[in-house]
């Protein structure tokens, strides 16, 4: 087996101190990743929302969702990522494909 491919981006960011958790946004309905968003942000300081490609957009849409859902408590966004990742597809094609991290975190 070949090893995933490793995003050139994330060789270079500076890892961050303290308790920090990831949501990877796919195909599942909007709502299933504002949820998760704000149970994480419930327990940890900080939440990652990563996606790629077509997903990019509703990324946006979850981070946007969770600020006004919660505009009381004192959320906002963090860094803002982008960049692009060199993926091989079936046929042995290589290609890039374009990545986001927005990160939401407690004031």
């Amino acid at each position: 087996m070949s090893e995933p491919p490793q995003p050139s981006q994330e060789q270079t960011t500076p890892r961050r101190e303290g308790p920090h958790d990831t949501i990877y946004i796919g195909k599942k309905p909007l709502m299933t990743y504002v949820t998760s968003t704000l149970i994480q942000l419930a327990n940890q300081p900080s939440v990652t929302i990563k996606a790629r490609g077509l997903s990019i957009g509703r990324a946006v849409d979850v981070s946007q969702i969770t600020l006004k859902r919660m505009e009381n408590a004192g959320y906002k966004i963090g860094d803002v990522r982008i960049g692009s990742e060199t993926v091989q597809s079936e046929d042995g094609r290589t290609r890039n494909v374009s990545t986001i991290e927005i990160e939401i975190r407690k004031s």
